[in-house]
């Protein structure tokens, strides 16, 4: 099914909308998920609640590219769920909740100035990952968006560890010289 129609059911309520998202999505959020979480229980929950999420979100939201918006959706929830995992261990997880709990009735506090500093970041990383080589884009990906091993990376690749390391170094490097060359210090 094509993700136009899949998103069409969404928009008329349909639950046929979920079972069509898990059909052609399900493992793609799984193995997101999984390369986060690294256990199959939470990462199965966590591919549930990108579908949840995503019922919630739509409408309003009508995404252009069903697969990103699904990914994000499930990266996001995989990233807080391990958040909350290591908060657990150093301090029975209460400094996450406060901050949850105090976030939900103050808000944030970002300013315009700071959503216009994220969209100038979010279009400066888009256009240095789109003009790297095929090979390191993929690799940096890889690495920073899936959050797979390095050991992962190269048995895929078929490369030594200290290769794609290389890659990903010289890459940072020159995200830290462009994002310099903007005027952005992080």
């Amino acid at each position: 099914m094509e993700d136009s129609q899949i998103i069409d059911l969404y928009w008329r309520r349909s639950e046929e909308a979920i079972e069509k998202t898990a059909e052609k999505y399900g493992k793609y959020c799984y193995r997101i998920a999984y390369g986060i979480l690294q256990d199959r229980l939470d990462s199965e929950e966590c591919v549930n609640d990108t579908y949840m999420k995503a019922w919630r979100a739509m409408p309003p939201k009508r995404p252009d590219k069903l697969a990103a918006f699904l990914g994000k959706i499930a990266r996001s929830l995989a990233i807080d769920r391990w958040r909350k995992y290591t908060a657990k261990k150093r301090g029975g997880g209460q400094v996450e909740l406060v901050l949850e709990e105090l976030n939900e009735c103050i808000g944030t506090q970002n300013g315009p100035e700071q959503a216009v500093d994220e969209i100038v970041l979010a279009e400066i990383l888009n256009d240095f990952v789109g003009a790297l080589p095929m090979q390191a884009r993929k690799i940096f990906v890889r690495r920073y968006w899936y959050m797979s091993s390095v050991k992962e990376i190269a048995g895929d690749f078929h490369f030594t560890e200290s290769k794609v390391k290389m890659i990903l170094l010289r890459a940072r490097n020159e995200l830290k010289e462009r994002l310099g060359k903007e005027g952005i210090v992080i």
